[in-house]
């Protein structure tokens, strides 16, 4: 039996019968001894009924077999396994099942993805941030009529009420047990979509939605819904593995797994992409990573003759089981369902054909930053948010560029957020599905007016607020902008100049800004935008702006030189300057590295350094590339004098001392 919410109002909770959850069992496919055939469980007293609740998070409509992501019918035979061994499966996730999604999805606006999912007999997820990437009446009025499976958001109210805007809980009922599953989605949704897409509704707490409803569902009132079993399937997640991480109570993560009442027997989370598999006072409290990658499975037991919820017990399970020397996938815990591979094999075929045009070509790749980082466990080089890159600088430039051709306004200054280069670009051709796959969510280019104090609270921002899922997030910026900055500095006072063209900004002037519909709407914290004036939106999708520029140009070569450097000044005494630089060097091995930089007066040498090219501590910082230099005053400088910095690769800036 089934039974959706009503989005009825929550009575008072009651305290569920509950032992305490014994050790959870973390796993990886090599410790399976069944070649993936979920282990038959033991006959139950008829008193005693076990379910299997098998979970994933993050998917991001990765549908094809890609690195270590298996693909959507490998997840499909897991779960299919899962069932055969027990009718009493429920197949659940904590959203992100769409959005950001390969091109084969993207392309196709994730029909694909949600076909696949409901033959795989997806039943029930919260929203996810990415669920609203398109805007809640997409989410509401094509999406959710497409998927067969419920998607919750109990803490999704219609604007400026606490009314339900989404379903709130699903329930699902196996031998006379009910098991009731909550949504919720971050609160931090507004920061991490396009506000003008969520206009028409609000976004309250998590953890007290959650409650909420929970409460509801164990008040003894079957008019509202009831359950025995209540889990919380929530898009917000921890910032790394750790239990202390989990229950940080200055986090976002930590509020809800520290808030949660006795109501809610297991949280299912996701959002930071991490997989975990912890037990916190008594309740699992458990993610899956990203992309199908690994799933769970949570063996459920329940004691309907004393009302008791005797066991919870999870164990998290890795889709690739053997590597080669290189690296590449040689075994999978599953094969392919054969019923889903069809849905696939056509989605990719029409994507392949839209996708296979050459529109350009590269001389050189465009990357993302990278840092080091964990993938399975062991040491690996990953995306950094937080590092100047080839690519986001390209794609601003770019968008300057298409902006200007629609001919509509003249704009100065472009920005290119992080989170929206989702792929790098290789050198040689560039096609269609290359370019889609570097952005993916379909943005139009805005353009608004700030000014120059504006802006400079825009380049602070890049440090983001306490609380944020990443500390630091770097901008992309076209080349006529330069800045420098101090990364000892207190919040909000890093910025030390900002230069356009070679010349200040001028603090009497407006200056037009270009940007994609996400960053303009002040997402990912970027919240200064919302200020401009006089916006406009072009109509212009970014991969348009993407397709016309190679279209025009025919090829494209990365810029070297960087456009945000660092200088801490160290000490002016005695005649005397040491200062520390910082951000002289891309993170990522095909580009050129610095090697030495120099600092100049009135085009005179006055000192010269060798450049560390190693990884920052911390890495999710823009420091790597760090130089030290001293040298004598030139008598008759003054605090208006002009200290040049150069680099064989490029990168040219300046500084002043406090003289």
């Amino acid at each position: 039996m089934q039974q959706r919410s009503p989005g009825a109002e929550a009575p008072r909770a009651r305290t569920r019968r509950r032992t305490t959850v014994g050790a959870l069992a973390v796993a990886t496919a090599a410790a399976l001894t069944l070649g993936g055939v979920a282990s038959a469980q033991a006959a139950p007293s008829p008193k005693i009924v076990d379910i299997n609740l098998v979970t994933v998070n993050d998917f991001h409509g990765r549908i094809e077999q890609a690195g270590t992501a298996g693909g959507i019918a490998r997840l499909a035979s897991a779960v299919k396994s899962f069932r055969a061994e027990n009718r009493n499966t429920v197949f659940a996730a904590a959203g992100d099942m769409i959005g950001a999604s390969t091109f084969t999805s993207f392309i196709q606006q994730d029909v694909p993805t949600i076909e696949t999912l409901n033959a795989a007999g997806l039943d029930v997820s919260a929203v996810g941030n990415h669920e609203f990437d398109q805007g809640f009446a997409d989410l509401t009025d094509r999406v959710m009529p497409l998927a067969d499976w419920e998607y919750l958001g109990a803490n999704v109210y219609h604007k400026d009420t606490t009314d339900p805007a989404l379903p709130e809980y699903w329930l699902q009922s196996f031998e006379g047990v009910t098991i009731g599953f909550v949504g919720a989605v971050t609160d931090e949704l507004p920061s991490l979509v396009s506000p003008e897409g969520i206009a028409d509704i609000s976004v309250g707490s998590p953890v007290e939605a959650a409650n909420r409803v929970a409460d509801q569902l164990s008040d003894g009132k079957n008019s509202n819904g009831e359950a025995d079993i209540v889990i919380m399937l929530v898009h917000e997640g921890a910032a790394d593995t750790s239990v202390e991480s989990a229950t940080d109570p200055e986090s976002r993560f930590g509020d809800i797994v520290l808030n949660a009442n006795d109501n809610i027997d297991a949280i299912v989370s996701g959002h930071t992409h991490l997989a975990y598999n912890h037990v916190i006072d008594g309740r699992p409290v458990i993610s899956s990573g990203q992309y199908g990658e690994r799933f769970s499975n949570m063996v459920i037991s329940y004691d309907r003759k004393s009302d008791t919820l005797l066991s919870m017990e999870n164990t998290l399970y890795t889709m690739a089981t053997a590597f080669d020397p290189s690296g590449n996938v040689t075994a999978w815990l599953y094969e392919p369902d054969p019923k889903i591979v069809p849905i696939v094999e056509e989605a990719t075929a029409v994507a392949n054909e839209l996708g296979n045009v050459v529109i350009g070509q590269t001389t050189a790749p465009f990357n993302r930053a990278q840092r080091p980082g964990i993938v399975n466990g062991q040491p690996a080089i990953v995306e950094n948010r937080g590092g100047e890159s080839t690519l986001g600088n390209f794609v601003a430039d770019v968008q300057l560029w298409a902006l200007n051709e629609d001919g509509t306004r003249s704009v100065d200054i472009t920005f290119m957020n992080p989170g929206g280069l989702r792929a790098d670009i290789d050198a040689g051709d560039t096609t269609y599905r290359e370019a889609a796959n570097v952005q993916s969510f379909a943005n139009t280019l805005v353009t608004l007016d700030l000014t120059a104090a504006q802006i400079k609270a825009i380049l602070e921002q890049q440090w983001q607020p306490a609380g944020a899922s990443r500390p630091f997030l770097k901008l992309g910026v076209n080349e006529a902008l330069t800045y420098t900055y101090d990364p000892t500095a207190a919040q909000g006072s890093h910025i030390t100049e900002i230069l356009l063209n070679g010349q200040p900004l001028d603090p009497a002037v407006t200056y037009s800004v270009g940007a994609n519909s996400f960053l303009a709407s002040g997402g990912d914290n970027f919240t200064v935008f919302r200020e401009g004036v006089n916006k406009a939106d072009s109509g212009k999708i970014d991969l348009e702006a993407m397709v016309d520029y190679f279209e025009t140009f025919g090829s494209a070569a990365p810029d070297y030189a960087q456009r945000a450097v660092g200088v801490d000044i160290v000490s002016v005494d005695g005649g005397q300057a040491t200062v520390n630089l910082s951000s002289l060097d891309f993170s990522t091995p095909p580009d050129p590295k610095a090697g030495t930089v120099s600092v100049s007066f009135d085009g005179a040498e006055l000192d010269s350094a060798t450049v560390d090219a190693s990884f920052p501590d911390p890495a999710t910082f823009d420091e790597i590339g760090r130089a030290t230099v001293t040298f004598a005053i030139p008598a008759g400088a003054t605090a208006d004098s002009r200290f040049v910095i150069t680099t064989p690769t490029g990168t040219t800036s300046s500084f002043t001392l406090p003289l």
